[in-house]
């Protein structure tokens, strides 16, 4: 592996993993109409391990007050104490748990998902679905709900949208935003939201790759290579998270609905075209 195929790895992992654009979408059409190769074990789980810690660079009062709150809360459970009105933060932990479960679902049949990127047609129009997410929540009424106020229900079924978003080509960041403001959550925190759930499954998915990673031993000499590419891919997803909040405070994702379809609309004529 090149310095320069590195770098572009890192540079694709960190922006489509955070823009609602689907980055396994992405890896799977460079893959599929480039010849590209795929990271290896390893590599590929520091690219994630990188990303994981843009969001906890943008998002590190957060996750420290959730940390804490956390323990807090366990305490308090064990004191069976519920006198106290659960603080934001130990909501938001309780929120994010329950958002994760329906990955648990989706768990038995990851490699029949993940097979589905084998086929482009298929990719591409799972790009035109993300688009159209994208672009109907532009067009959704602002809500207002928050870590304060928001539901059960509303983690559960945005948890719902993020298993449906292992399907090769829709778009994790997209379709939870997207369902987020759906239920009337506040585009600012529908985004926090999604990019804080993300954590645990990342994490999990990440954890599951190191054992595969573990097996096939590491290379020395690709060690420089590991380090560039990581470091590409924690500065751009830090910037790619900053890019979708300063988005979506003025309800901007049009513009990634016209790129997932335009990209979605190629692929499909590609696919076509060359085969």
């Amino acid at each position: 592996m090149e310095y320069l195929s590195a770098a572009f790895m890192g540079l694709l992992q960190g922006v489509t993993e955070f823009l609602p654009v689907s980055s396994s979408g992405h890896l799977s059409l460079f893959q599929n109409f480039f010849n590209g190769q795929a990271p290896d074990a390893l590599f590929n789980v520091l690219l994630h391990f990188a990303t994981l810690l843009a969001v906890f660079v943008y998002y590190w009062h957060d996750i420290a007050d959730m940390i804490a709150e956390f323990f807090r809360g366990a305490v308090a459970l064990v004191r069976r104490d519920g006198s106290e009105t659960a603080p934001p933060a130990r909501r938001l932990v309780l929120m994010v748990i329950l958002a994760t479960l329906p990955l648990v679902v989706v768990l038995p049949f990851k490699s029949k998902v993940e097979a589905l990127g084998a086929s482009t047609l298929f990719i591409g129009c799972a790009l035109l679905v993300t688009g159209l997410l994208l672009f109907a929540s532009d067009r959704l009424r602002p809500g207002r709900k928050n870590e304060r106020t928001m539901t059960v229900t509303d983690a559960l079924l945005i948890g719902c949208a993020q298993a449906l978003a292992v399907v090769p080509g829709l778009s994790r960041s997209g379709t939870t935003i997207s369902a987020g403001t759906a239920r009337g959550l506040d585009r600012t925190f529908a985004v926090r939201f999604s990019f804080l759930m993300s954590l645990p499954a990342v994490l999990g998915a990440t954890l599951l790759e190191v054992i595969d990673a573990a097996k096939t031993g590491v290379d020395p000499a690709l060690i420089p290579q590991y380090i560039l590419g990581m470091a590409v891919a924690a500065v751009s997803g830090y910037f790619a998270i900053r890019l979708v909040n300063l988005l979506a405070k003025k309800g901007r994702f049009g513009a990634f609905a016209y790129y997932c379809w335009a990209v979605g609309i190629v692929t499909i004529i590609a696919t076509f075209v060359l085969k």
